[in-house]
C-alpha cells in the first residue's frame, strides 16, 4: 500500500512539472511576428532556445561603428546559440541609405555583417513595432553612461527637452540593445553608450 501511494505521489509530482516547451510558450516574445528584409513574415518563436541580442540600428549615426563589434560577437558566439537581430530604425534621423537593400549593402560592404537584418521599423509612437513595444515593457531605460562624452551630451540634450525623459521606457537612440535568454526572458537593456565589453560579458554569461 505504501509503495503504491509513494508511486502515485511521484507520478503526480512529475506530471506537475512544466516541460521545457511549456516554459518557452509562456513568453509573449514568441507570439510576435516581424518582417524580414525581404518583407516576409518571421515568427519570433523560431528563435526558441537561442540567446538573442535585438538591436535597432542606423547607418548614419555616431554609433554605427558598433556594427563591427556586433559582427565580431556574432562570429564568436553564433555556434554556441547566439542570434543577433538587426532592425534598421526609421526614427532618430536615420534616412540614408533609405531602402532596406541599400542599408543591407552598406552593412555588408563596410562591416561584412552576416547576422539577420529585418525590415525598417518605428520603435516609438503609435506605429511602433510590437516587438519593441514588448521589449520596452520588459526593460525600461537604464540611463546613459555619462562618463562617456556622448552619453553626457545626450543626457543634457534630452533633459532640456524633457526633464523627466529618463523615467520613460521609450527608445532614446539608435543601437539600443535588448538581451533575451533561451527561454524568451528579456534579461537586460543596453543603451548605445554602454560598453560593448559589458554587452559581450552578459552574452557569455547566458551562453
Amino acid at each position: 500500500m505504501r509503495r503504491t501511494l509513494l508511486l502515485l505521489i511521484v507520478t503526480l509530482a512529475i506530471a506537475s512539472q512544466p516541460s521545457a516547451s511549456s516554459a518557452f510558450s509562456k513568453s509573449k516574445l514568441y507570439r510576435i511576428i516581424v518582417q524580414n528584409a525581404d518583407g516576409k513574415n518571421v515568427k519570433m518563436k523560431q528563435y526558441k532556445g537561442k540567446v538573442l541580442l535585438i538591436v535597432n540600428t542606423a547607418t548614419r549615426c555616431g554609433f554605427t561603428p558598433q556594427y563591427k563589434e556586433l559582427e565580431a560577437m556574432y562570429e564568436n558566439y553564433h555556434a554556441q546559440g547566439l542570434e543577433i537581430l538587426d532592425f534598421p530604425c526609421n526614427q532618430f534621423g536615420e534616412q540614408a541609405p533609405g531602402t532596406i537593400a541599400e542599408i543591407r549593402s552598406f552593412c555588408t560592404s563596410n562591416y561584412n555583417t552576416q547576422f539577420e537584418q529585418f525590415a525598417k521599423i518605428d520603435v516609438n509612437g503609435d506605429n511602433a513595432s510590437p516587438l519593441f513595444t514588448y521589449l520596452k515593457s520588459q526593460q525600461g531605460f537604464g540611463g546613459f553612461d555619462t562618463s562617456d562624452e556622448r552619453g553626457k551630451f545626450m543626457d543634457g540634450m534630452m533633459r532640456k527637452r524633457d526633464a523627466d525623459y529618463d523615467k520613460k521606457s521609450d527608445i532614446k537612440w539608435n543601437f539600443t540593445k535588448f538581451l533575451v535568454d533561451r527561454k524568451g526572458n528579456v534579461i537586460r537593456r543596453f543603451e548605445p553608450t554602454d560598453s560593448m565589453e559589458e554587452v559581450e560579458k552578459s552574452i557569455k554569461d547566458l551562453l
